[in-house]
């Protein structure tokens, strides 16, 4: 499972959020999407943790705490739905 990050500052860099999830348990993976257009970070991120109990736990502590700043949401990520790319396909 994979989970959502948002609220978080813009300074905040892969290497931070691996420090701050690593105390929960080992970091798989680390998402941190930025805007197509302008190559800024978007303020969230999706981080997938080895189980479920280390996301769980992860997910119990970070959930609303302040962190560069910021409150933070912490929870599960949700499956995009739709699947598409948005927009209305009449791009030329």
């Amino acid at each position: 499972m994979t989970i959502y990050v948002g609220n978080l500052s813009f300074q905040a860099s892969e290497e931070d959020i691996r420090e701050v999830f690593s105390e929960y348990g080992k970091v798989s993976r680390i998402s941190l999407p930025t805007d197509r257009e302008t190559g800024r970070k978007r303020g969230f991120a999706f981080v997938d943790m080895e189980n479920d109990a280390e996301e769980d736990a992860a997910i119990a502590e970070l959930d609303g705490a302040e962190w560069l700043g910021r409150e933070l949401k912490v929870n599960k990520a949700k499956p995009r739905e739709g699947g598409g790319r948005g927009g209305n396909g009449a791009s030329r």
